[in-house]
């Protein structure tokens, strides 16, 4: 699939282009990075997961904002910012999303339970990488070096 069957079905909507809501989405993201290196402190590694993944989301989501898209799928999102973005953001980060993503899933809407340790490290890796797509897209969004 692609943005422009992501538009056709739905998943993706074409509205103005919005700065304000872009910083706001990465503002969020940033929040959400904070609260799961908390969460990793106090060993809550579920949470940890989810809110790296949340992370991800809401910067990515703030390039959709940026470039006059909103979002009705979080599976457009990756989508989006595979299509539009590969070469300006590492293949890695992007690749991430869409992996983290199923496993935000999993966590929250599956039967299975994580193996401890194995979530430990999941999360761990998930935090790292939120923090360095956070920094990406920052740079995209803020110009920054």
């Amino acid at each position: 699939m692609n943005v422009e069957e992501c538009v056709e079905k739905g998943l993706l909507k074409r509205e103005m282009p919005d700065a304000l809501k872009a910083r706001s989405s990465l503002k969020m993201g940033k929040h959400k990075l904070e609260i799961a290196k908390k969460e990793m402190e106090h060993k809550i590694y579920e949470s940890a997961l989810i809110n790296a993944y949340t992370c991800m989301f809401h910067c990515a989501r703030a390039l959709l904002y940026r470039d006059g898209y909103k979002e009705r799928s979080h599976f457009a999102v990756g989508v989006y910012v595979n299509e539009r973005y590969l070469g300006k953001i590492e293949r890695k980060y992007l690749n991430e999303l869409n992996a983290l993503r199923v496993v935000r899933h999993g966590l929250m809407y599956g039967l299975e339970e994580e193996d401890a340790k194995e979530c430990a490290q999941k999360a761990k890796e998930a935090v790292e990488t939120a923090e360095g797509f956070l920094k990406a897209v920052e740079k995209l969004i803020e110009g920054k070096k």
